[in-house]
This record gives C-alpha cells, structure tokens and sequence, in this order.
C-alpha cells in the first residue's frame, strides 16, 4: 500500500510499532511521559511506515502504467533524483541524487516514473551497492532497452554522526546493462553528461 500526504496509515501497525519504540525509549532511560515525548512513539512508528512504504511497491508495474510506442533510440537520462533510504545496518538515512539513462527499443516511459522507481526502492531498509542495481533491473525488465545506466551518489549518516565520524565523505555506486556494459563510448558519454 503507498501512503499519500494524507497519512493513511494502518491504526493496528501504527500502535504496535509505536509499542516497541514506547519499549527502547525507556530502555535508554527516558521518561515517555513527558511533554516532549508523549506522542514520539506513534510519530515515530508513522515515520517508519512512511520511510519504508517501498515494500508494497512494485517498480515494474509502475513503469508499465506509462509505455509509449516510439521509435527514439538516443539516451535517455534523467539526473540529480533526489533519493533519500534507510541504511539497513544502522537504520540511519543515506541520501544523495541518483542518475538513470537508458536507451529504448522502441519502447519509452513517462519521466517521472523513473524518479518513482528510484523511490520505490530507495523507502526499503537498503545497502546502496542493492538500490544501484535494484533500479537498473527493474528498467531492464519493464522496458527491455537497449541499455541501462545508474549512479547513485550519496552521503551515510551511519558514517557521518557515529563510528568513523566522517561528514565529507561520499559514495558513489554505479551499475549498467546492454550497450552501457559494451560499448565504452556510451558509458562514457553517459558520465559526462551527468558530470
């Protein structure tokens, strides 16, 4: 099920969630009674919902609600995607821009469903190395291209606010398929035109 802005969450999961997270706050030695945190479970447990919303989503069949017959076979990127996840060893944000291009095989999609691909898969507890070429297959699969090219670039809170305390550090991912895999001048074009 995709939540909308208007929050439609599941009452029965909402309080269960908000159950445990009312457990850990007091185990860190919280007072869940007071002000501040009265209402910091279920704020919580919506938030959990919200950021992982991606399990009930199926990228191929978003794709396939917008296929157009079309003749195009040039590249096709769209770049700087906002992509926001959840590391699934901390559960602590990762967030950056994704870039996909693919090159169609008579077939192509609306824009903005390649942007809701990359969110479908980014709101799932997730390693960036998997988001990479979970958005590739899913392109590969719905579309049948010619190609398919995805960088995503991002910044781990996981290693920014704990453990090695890195705050300037960026990773970058890459996967590709069909021509971007063997032919160099494609990839390469394909890099400099996301630069």
């Amino acid at each position: 099920m995709a939540y909308t802005k208007s929050d439609n969450y599941d009452e029965a999961t909402t309080k269960a969630i908000a159950e445990h997270v009312k457990a850990i706050l007091e185990l860190l030695g919280e007072d869940v009674e007071r002000e501040g945190l009265i209402k910091t479970p279920e704020r919580v447990a919506k938030a959990a919902q919200f950021l992982t919303q991606g399990y009930s989503q199926n990228g191929v069949e978003i794709i396939k609600q917008a296929i157009f017959d079309e003749e195009y076979k040039q590249m096709v990127i769209v770049k700087d995607i906002e992509m926001y996840s959840l590391c699934e060893h901390h559960m602590l944000p990762f967030l950056g821009k994704a870039h996909v291009a693919y090159i169609p095989n008579g077939k192509i999609t609306g824009l903005s469903k390649i942007a809701r691909v990359v969110e479908t898969f980014a709101r799932r507890l997730q390693v960036q190395e998997r988001l990479t070429v979970q958005i590739r297959d899913c392109i590969q699969e719905a579309l049948q291209p010619l190609g398919v090219a995805v960088v995503i670039e991002a910044t781990h809170t996981c290693m920014q606010i704990r453990g090695v305390q890195k705050s300037n550090a960026v990773t970058t991912t890459s996967a590709f398929s069909g021509i971007f895999l063997s032919d160099q001048r494609t990839r390469n074009e394909f890099l400099d035109l996301i630069k």
